[in-house]
């Protein structure tokens, strides 16, 4: 079943056009990555998802609702959290105020969504009360995952979740996903890092300058030698 269908979609900055009649669906269930070189509008397309940019042309469904020019809040409601690649994390509050400010739309008792995002990312419990600028970067992005999972989403938005991180940190953190994903969330992920992306996902989409390149299973893509050639060093 799809969840969130993203057609023919024209979108930018002021007047700079970005994405030229992009369209991707992300099925129930799935993890879907996009990827492709700097500039392909990658982030521009999570962005427009979210409503934080304004879709020029196309359409936008999430559970077969035209989502088209809703808000960010709106979207929110729908049932969808966004970790932007920066500023995902109130820096100045600890821990356990970042997972309490994630859950600000809520109005009933989140103590116990509080204590499974704790069992889900161990390595940040016992730091409750430590500042969030006092911990490491991979922490940090646990913080954002777990303050974007406060709600309970049906689909989690991904922009660069590895970004700056050292490998054994990016492997945690994808192991951290794929955890997210079996727990019924479904994932969009944009990231600059193909393999790892692909390597955990159910397909992919390739976007160059703002154009739908190739799609197909992650591990077709994998596979293809443009792909290989273009992102994979081989």
């Amino acid at each position: 079943m799809s969840l969130l269908e993203f057609d023919n979609v024209v979108s930018g900055y002021g007047e700079m056009e970005i994405l030229h009649g992009v369209s991707i669906r992300v099925d129930e269930g799935e993890i879907v990555s996009i990827i492709g070189p700097n500039g392909a509008g990658k982030s521009t397309l999570v962005k427009t998802v979210f409503g934080l940019l304004n879709t020029w042309e196309g359409n936008i469904t999430f559970t077969d609702e035209d989502i088209t020019g809703f808000s960010p809040e709106q979207i929110v409601r729908k049932g969808v959290s966004y970790v932007p690649q920066v500023d995902n994390t109130f820096s100045s509050l600890t821990v356990q105020e970042n997972l309490e400010m994630g859950a600000y739309i809520r109005d009933d008792d989140f103590r116990p969504r509080i204590e499974e995002i704790y069992e889900l990312f161990p390595d940040i419990e016992d730091r409750r009360r430590t500042r969030v600028d006092k911990l490491s970067g991979g922490m940090r992005q646990m913080v954002a995952l777990g303050r974007a999972l406060m709600l309970d989403p049906q689909m989690l938005l991904l922009d660069e979740p590895s970004a700056g991180l050292a490998p054994l940190v990016v492997d945690m953190i994808f192991d951290r996903i794929n955890a997210i994903n079996q727990q019924g969330v479904t994932l969009l992920i944009i990231e600059q890092n193909a393999r790892k992306a692909l390597e955990n996902s159910d397909r992919g989409y390739v976007l160059v300058d703002g154009k739908n390149r190739l799609d197909g299973l992650g591990p077709e893509l994998l596979a293809d030698k443009q792909i290989g050639e273009l992102f994979l060093g081989k």
